[in-house]
């Protein structure tokens, strides 16, 4: 009788443990940070959900610093970044215990847009640092109308302003001082600089190989345009790997959403956002 009870007690306990897993894989898995594959992340969800209907996931933008933030304080499952962790940032996961794990999903271009009635078609890399350190103001200045330079750059949160500084301003010197200049105006989104763009004859400002379209102009950079298959051949020369950051030991869903993101499936909607896949 005794053995009885015992039986039944562990069974009991079984059951509520496997309950609570069972609670914790239908939680919403949180996706959040960077604006420039916030699209291809929503993409890669969208399908995934659609083989996995039960599983419940919200993919919200916002910087490649708040995704990471949100991972170190343990409020997101996945952190997007448009950029490698910072050692100030892998320090505090420590202190944190957070176990971080980097997976590189892809592969994308910084492209250099202007207005489509400029007239200037090429930049050399010295031109565009010096055009965001301020000194480069008219566009007479290097071929183009005399007009204004209104210089765009995305905010401090985007992982892409922090590659942008550290490989054109600072010459790919992560210990270097070079700041964007006083004049540069700052937006939160690759959206808003392209908008910008469009209604300003006299901006330029950089966003991700998947935001290009018709309605701007794309300059090459050193005689280089940004494609996917210059990206490749690493002949275009601001170009990047972008990551998810996820914890070593992930839930089930986290898991299935990360192996999907890196199938063949996923790597197809890389491509079809205009990135460049892994494969």
């Amino acid at each position: 009788m005794n053995k009885i009870k015992i039986i039944s007690a562990l069974l009991i306990v079984m059951t509520i443990f496997a309950g609570c897993g069972r609670k914790s894989e239908n939680r919403v898995i949180q996706v959040k940070g960077s604006d420039t594959i916030l699209n291809l992340t929503q993409k890669v969800t969208e399908e995934f959900l659609k083989e996995n209907p039960k599983s419940k996931i919200s993919v919200t933008g916002g910087g490649s610093g708040t995704g990471i933030a949100a991972k170190l304080n343990k409020t997101a499952d996945v952190a997007m970044a448009s950029r490698e962790i910072k050692d100030e940032e892998l320090a505090k996961a420590t202190e944190n215990n957070v176990k971080i794990k980097e997976v590189i999903i892809g592969y994308d271009a910084i492209s250099i847009i202007t207005n489509k009635n400029n007239a200037v078609t090429n930049l050399t890399t010295e031109q565009l640092k010096d055009i965001y350190l301020g000194k480069i103001t008219n566009w007479k200045e290097i071929g183009g109308a005399d007009k204004k330079i209104v210089v765009l750059s995305r905010d401090s949160s985007s992982g892409t302003h922090v590659y942008f500084k550290e490989h054109i301003l600072r010459n790919g010197d992560s210990k270097g001082t070079e700041e964007f200049g006083s004049t540069v105006l700052f937006l939160p989104s690759n959206e808003a600089i392209k908008q910008q763009v469009n209604n300003v004859d006299g901006a330029i400002g950089y966003i991700g190989l998947g935001y290009l379209d018709d309605t701007i102009k794309i300059l090459s950079i050193d005689n280089v345009i940004p494609t996917v298959e210059n990206v490749k051949n690493k002949s275009y020369s601001i170009s990047r790997a972008v990551y998810w950051y996820v914890d070593e030991e992930m839930s089930e869903t986290t898991k299935q959403l990360v192996e999907y993101m890196l199938s063949d499936k996923g790597q197809k909607i890389v491509l079809d956002e205009g990135f460049v896949s892994i494969k």
